[in-house]
């Protein structure tokens, strides 16, 4: 009887042994082979400078260090969401001037030229409006957010980024790099999801996917602005106004970090159950940003790729928002009874049937949302620019419509943890090529959102602060 060892002997030894490993054994494994390299290095290469720390290394030693690195990544998205929050708001109401004029102008030339009032409305005050508030809504922020992250990127920041938050997505069983698509995600989660590409384990990289959407994206700043603005920043000096509104767009980013983080611990552990890949980071040298590369990237491929996959789909929205404002229903109109139909359900979530409903025609594109309560609440047949200061809509949500405290701060985790919208839904298809895991990604974000509100609701009703 032969003795010889069988490939499967060897290779349930292996799997026996490796339940015995610690888990950083990988980690260890690449540190020993670093330091060797390291050590044969300097006994075989000599150097004109013999510096013990570059400048390079120094600046590391701030930005990656376990006492600094976070607060110092902390400060720069701060900075970044400060300056879009105060230059984005300016930009918009000037492109939105301008498209609403072009509005005005093809809206009289059809009436001029005898078209029936429902195709004039049809196409001018839905279809275009549509497109109109997409892109007064959406352009400026992505023109502030995207070359402030790709100077970050070109910079060599970046990879930084990645080292400092690789211990945490390692504790949920992620990767390191989810880190990237993450911040990614801030300017616009399709775009977040396609950069998963760079995560090599399919397990990874589906965890990165589906929890991708939990951090906000440029569709969605618009509303967590307006309500930080209105509800929060009013009760401070005017000279804080932008600060204050800027740190607590901050303060629900890292709350969608934190449910990135449980979402990505859960999945590792139920449905995409697994243990984290080795992730060896070699840091590249900080470098010249490139100020041509710069505009190319965060304009053309970046910012243009967003914002026309999101006009796509928001003339349709646009088109299906006119139908119900203009449908009549007893005396009422289509989106307002939809409205009443929801409101039970939106008073359990503390927020209303308005709300509900603005997010369902919004599925297409995020940057509707506002315009589509303004335009129910206000009982126009068309989107309106609304009120034109932050007392007029305090005034209009609030003493018109009964809007509390609970109101805002359910919508901003609503607008948080919600569903993604439809380019997202599609990239996530197009990704993964399955409809399980589009499906998942929409009940997985949905129920989240459904749960926390209904919580923070029960909570706020049970001690009487509503």
């Amino acid at each position: 009887m032969s003795t010889e060892l069988q490939p499967k002997d060897v290779l349930a030894k292996a799997e026996a042994l490796r339940n015995s490993l610690s888990s950083g054994f990988r980690d260890e494994i690449v540190k020993s082979l670093y330091s060797e390299a390291e050590s044969i290095a300097k006994r075989a290469v000599k150097t004109a400078d013999n510096k013990r720390y570059d400048f390079d290394q120094k600046i590391d030693r701030l930005v990656t260090s376990p006492i600094t690195g976070l607060p110092i990544m902390l400060l720069l998205l701060t900075i970044i969401i400060w300056l879009t929050v105060t230059g984005a708001n300016v930009a918009s109401n000037a492109i939105a001037v301008v498209l609403f004029a072009v509005g005005d102008f093809g809206r009289n030339l059809f009436t001029q030229i005898g078209a029936p009032w429902w195709l004039t409305g049809f196409i001018w005050d839905g279809v275009y409006l549509g497109l109109a508030w997409v892109i007064s809504v959406m352009l400026p922020p992505m023109m502030i957010f995207f070359p402030a992250f790709t100077f970050l990127e070109d910079l060599g920041y970046l990879p930084r980024v990645a080292f400092n938050l690789d211990w945490m997505f390692k504790k949920t069983g992620a990767h390191g790099k989810q880190s990237l698509t993450m911040a990614m995600g801030f300017g616009c989660n399709a775009a977040g999801v396609i950069a998963t590409r760079v995560i090599d384990s399919p397990r990874e990289r589906l965890i990165a996917i589906l929890t991708n959407n939990f951090v906000p994206c440029n569709g969605r700043f618009p509303t967590l602005i307006m309500l930080a603005t209105v509800f929060v920043a009013a009760a401070f000096p005017p000279a804080l106004t932008s600060f204050v509104a800027a740190g607590t767009v901050v303060g629900v980013v890292l709350i969608g970090v934190g449910f990135t983080f449980l979402a990505s611990w859960i999945l590792s552990r139920t449905v995409l159950k697994g243990e984290a890949s080795a992730f060896t980071l070699e840091l590249p040298p900080y470098r010249r940003p490139n100020v041509s590369r710069i505009l190319y990237t965060s304009i053309i491929d970046r910012t243009i790729f967003v914002l026309w996959r999101a006009m796509q789909t928001a003339a349709p929205a646009g088109a299906i928002i006119w139908i119900m404002a203009n449908v009549p229903i007893g005396d009422t109109n289509l989106a307002r009874a939809v409205a009443d139909w929801l409101n039970p359900l939106g008073l359990l979530l503390g927020l209303d049937g308005v709300i509900l409903l603005a997010y369902i025609i919004a599925i297409p594109a995020n940057e509707i949302v506002v315009p589509t309560m303004m335009m129910v609440y206000m009982g126009a047949g068309m989107m309106v620019n609304g009120p034109s200061s932050n007392e007029a809509i305090f005034d209009l949500l609030v003493n018109g419509n009964g809007w509390t405290m609970l109101t805002a701060i359910n919508l901003m985790l609503f607008a948080l943890l919600h569903n993604p919208c439809a380019t997202t839904i599609m990239t996530i298809y197009k990704e993964t090529k399955s409809l399980k895991w589009a499906t998942l990604s929409v009940v997985m974000t949905l129920g989240t959102a459904f749960l926390v509100t209904f919580l923070t609701a029960s909570v706020a009703r049970l001690l009487g602060w509503v």
